[in-house]
């Protein structure tokens, strides 16, 4: 664990103006293209680089929800590509895009279900979708703008309709134990005791039990089986071929049902043999788990960061006027921790995914509080992914209709895209956002320009990201931050998530000079007088 440095709090009010920096919240500086679109062109994000490495923001997409190519009000491949000069259009300094820089596709295989979590076909892309041809083209598309893209891969289980469960299913009801595909899956005789903590469901026309634990269309793969791991190795290593840039690993911690350190054991295995190949794979698994249970998986692959995550994670609660040290410390310990178990890895941060509630509804944008959850961790270590409209403020959540499908609503785009919630979704209308894309695109002071001007400032500063992480301890205050070392430069990042303004000394902080106030980004401005920097309310800094 890196020492935790202390810096004194000092409440006193910033007199004289000699020598005082005054980096005015950007928010505001912008002006409009010829098509009445905001062009953000605040000098602190002027310098924006692309990213060589994976330390990079991602935006996750469900990919039936969020654009409509072919008016059958679903979204598809095409869909993506047509809306790749809003995710990213290929300077990251143009103040128009977004600015990802990679991009995360739910599944996007051959399924009968809304989610494509059930592949019937791991070498198909679902018709509702598009094409090989379409998926070829958007990779392309996205390589050619500096865009990673990375796929939603469910091996755990597949779906009923795959050729391997059809194999499997004729030979159990051939009896024929001698089949290669006998053992594809995972069941049990009747007159055997079913394994305990575990779902099973009758495999129809024989005596056998299929296991199923999400749902009877979701039937286990058989890890102990070496086709099966040649199988599912084969099927990563056609999309990287393809030129995907890697993957999102679904239920990962079930590989072996309740026994970690055998899933682990597997992940290590199976990522080992991916970088073989593709050591420049990025990989990410869901681990939705407490940290003591993703650092079994660390060795092997980046794991979603869930303690941090949704309603109740650190994130929601700093941003609520909370303590920003508390945040900072944790983040601090948990690279340290990571760290130790390989080198190598990222903490990967997010507030939701199309598993959890959407973000805005229990973070307001007009109390700031969906910013500062933005700067929290997007200007942080590691690589951030964000949810399809997040940008927007967009709300959804399961209600009481108890349905995943009312946090994956319709992107909104408010120019006649004919992309349409997913089946079985009933959120009501008047508790979603009145905001669009079109109606947000020429205000440089709407959330969709916060999180172009956010990304921006932390690509121009990519110590950030990268750096060496050390949290700093404010006394006596919820202000907080920490220092980012990397290439032999530092950058200080400072939160202030209350709703006062605070001066701090820098002098207490370090003594390493931070002389430049680089960028400020939230509700207020901030000055920089020598040492010492007053900060507004919910607002962050970058000083260099």
């Amino acid at each position: 664990m890196k020492r935790v440095l202390s810096m004194l709090l000092v409440f006193a009010l910033l007199l004289g103006t000699g020598g005082c920096q005054s980096a005015k919240d950007a928010s505001g500086q912008y002006r409009l293209s010829k098509d009445g679109e905001a062009i953000l062109t605040g000098d602190e994000f002027q310098n924006a680089q692309v990213s060589e490495d994976n330390y990079r923001v991602f935006y996750e997409i469900f990919v039936g929800s969020f654009s409509d190519s072919d008016g059958d009000g679903v979204g598809d491949l095409k869909g993506i590509l047509n809306r790749m000069d809003y995710l990213n259009d290929g300077d990251p300094a143009s103040g128009l895009s977004l600015g990802v820089e990679g991009l995360w596709l739910s599944p996007i295989f051959k399924s009968q279900s809304y989610h494509k979590y059930d592949v019937n076909d791991y070498y198909a892309i679902d018709p509702a979708f598009g094409t090989m041809d379409d998926l070829q083209a958007l990779v392309d598309e996205c390589h050619s703008r500096n865009v990673k893209v990375i796929l939603d891969l469910p091996i755990n289980h597949t779906g009923p309709l795959n050729q391997w469960f059809g194999n499997f299913t004729r030979a159990h009801r051939e009896g024929n134990t001698s089949d290669e595909w006998y053992d594809f899956y995972c069941y049990y005789h009747d007159g055997e005791a079913a394994p305990t903590g575990r779902r099973f469901n009758r495999l129809s026309g024989t005596s056998d039990w299929y296991e199923c634990n999400f749902s009877d269309d979701m039937p286990e793969l058989n890890f102990d089986s070496e086709a099966v791991r040649q199988a599912v190795l084969d099927v990563a290593e056609y999309y990287l071929d393809l030129g995907v840039d890697g993957f999102r690993f679904d239920a990962a911690k079930y590989i072996y049902f309740g026994d970690n350190a055998r899933s682990s054991d597997f992940w290590q295995w199976y990522i080992g043999e991916l970088k073989a190949q593709y050591p420049e794979i990025y990989t990410v698994a869901e681990v939705w788990d407490a940290d003591s249970v993703t650092d079994a998986y660390y060795p092997a692959l980046n794991c979603f960061n869930f303690t941090i995550s949704q309603t109740g994670g650190l994130i929601a609660e700093t941003a609520k006027k909370g303590n920003v040290n508390v945040y900072t410390s944790y983040v601090d310990q948990y690279l340290d921790e990571i760290h130790a178990l390989n080198p190598d890895a990222m903490i990967v941060p997010f507030i939701a995914n199309h598993d959890t509630d959407r973000a805005a509804g229990y973070l307001t944008v007009a109390s700031w509080q969906m910013q500062m959850a933005a700067n929290l961790y997007i200007l942080s270590s590691g690589s951030p992914f964000l949810y399809y409209g997040e940008e927007l403020g967009m709300r959804g959540s399961r209600g009481g209709s108890n349905t995943d499908a009312n946090r994956r609503l319709a992107m909104l785009w408010g120019d006649g895209d004919t992309v349409r919630d997913p089946v079985g979704a009933d959120y009501a209308a008047e508790n979603q956002t009145t905001a669009t894309v079109e109606s947000l695109k020429g205000d440089g002071n709407s959330l969709l320009s916060y999180y172009k001007k956010l990304i921006m400032i932390r690509n121009a500063n990519p110590e950030i990201s990268r750096g060496d992480y050390t949290a700093l301890n404010v006394t006596d205050s919820k202000v907080g931050g920490f220092i980012a070392r990397w290439n032999g430069s530092a950058v200080c990042v400072i939160h202030n998530t209350t709703l006062s303004k605070k001066t701090i000394d820098l002098s207490q902080l370090t003594s390493e000079q931070f002389t430049t106030l680089a960028a400020v980004i939230g509700q207020e401005d901030a000055t920089l007088d020598g040492t010492l920097l007053t900060i507004g309310s919910m607002t962050s800094v970058v000083l260099r």
